[in-house]
């Protein structure tokens, strides 16, 4: 347990029906600690996330925020935490600073709105209807807005996506400022390059569970990058072949085989360039070729779609991987 303990959750479980969502999920998150939940999209980060807000109750287990309940007594929590959705609601006929002004009358204590506008980077669109903000821009408001109340702990989910590299990293800043004045940070997110930059702990969920839970060291030691493609019919699995010395991982469903490739430290691109050299050789199809990289996502990793063209750096014809994006 950790001695100055903000979050707490054991056993969490939530249900859609006859879906769970949530499967008794536990952690702890210390007062000023960055700890981010890490999965892809249907993990129950969210869930987890909006239950710790006081949006809905927990279907069983314990959730305390600041050693209370967030749903029964979200009157004593919600003054002290700020929330940034996964996907925030404005009115598109306001501009940025009326939008700050408005919440800043239902905030007590609020910063004023230039000083927040100017912690998101967003101090020169203040008189722009939001509108008219890009993508990236609007998820800076969402930001904006969770910052007014100063709140002891700050729940962002998935805060940079839609943003380009530039503001990414300028949120990140804002995000480290807020941990190093003492700020308790929760953070979703699917990707690990994030965590990795932000997190002093992070928690691997995947199909409504925690996996792994560790500092990003720890968690990035036992995940490697995986590929994988749809064994062809006619094949033996016995001919396919190794990559980086490593034998593939078989799954068959519905009658039909894929091979899995665990591929550690920066081997992936290696051993995408073996396996195409392989494939070429033999004029086999790889069908369904995924490379999975464990700094996507957590998890069952991303899957990232793949494109074949073009030639290696030796100058072999052969068809190069590349994500899409």
């Amino acid at each position: 347990m950790h001695p100055n303990q903000v979050i707490h959750v054991d056993g969490l479980r939530q249900r859609y029906g006859d879906h769970e969502a949530v499967s008794g999920v536990s952690f702890e998150v210390g007062e000023g600690e960055l700890f981010a939940l890490l999965g892809t999209n249907g993990a129950g980060k969210t869930t987890t996330m909006e239950t710790l807000e006081g949006f809905r109750p927990a279907h069983a287990g314990t959730v305390r925020v600041l050693g209370r309940d967030p749903y029964r007594e979200r009157r004593a929590v919600r003054p002290q935490i700020g929330i940034m959705l996964q996907e925030g609601g404005f009115f598109n006929d306001l501009t940025v600073a009326e939008t700050t002004a408005h919440w800043r009358g239902f905030t007590p204590r609020a910063r004023p709105a230039a000083e927040v506008l100017a912690l998101v980077g967003l101090q020169d669109r203040a008189g722009v209807k939001v509108r008219q903000l890009s993508g990236g821009q609007k998820r800076r408001l969402d930001l904006a807005l969770a910052l007014l109340a100063r709140p002891r702990v700050l729940f962002l989910d998935e805060p940079t996506t839609g943003m380009d590299p530039e503001a990414r990293h300028a949120t990140w800043r804002t995000v480290r400022d807020l941990v190093r004045d003492g700020t308790t940070v929760l953070l979703t997110t699917h990707y690990l390059e994030e965590a990795e930059q932000l997190a002093d702990r992070l928690a691997i969920m995947h199909r409504g569970a925690i996996e792994q839970t560790g500092t990003v060291a720890e968690v990035v030691a036992g995940h490697g990058d995986r590929i994988s493609f749809r064994v062809p019919e006619r094949l033996r699995v016995r001919e396919l072949p190794l990559l980086g010395g490593a034998a593939a991982d078989i799954a068959v469903d519905g009658g039909r085989a894929t091979a899995t490739y665990t591929v550690r430290g920066d081997g992936m691109q290696a051993g995408l360039y073996e396996l195409l050299r392989w494939a070429d050789a033999g004029g086999i199809a790889l069908d369904g070729l995924h490379a999975v990289a464990a700094h996507g996502v957590g998890g069952g990793g991303a899957a990232l779609a793949v494109r074949v063209s073009a030639e290696d750096p030796d100058g072999a014809r052969v068809r190069r991987a590349e994500p899409l994006e």
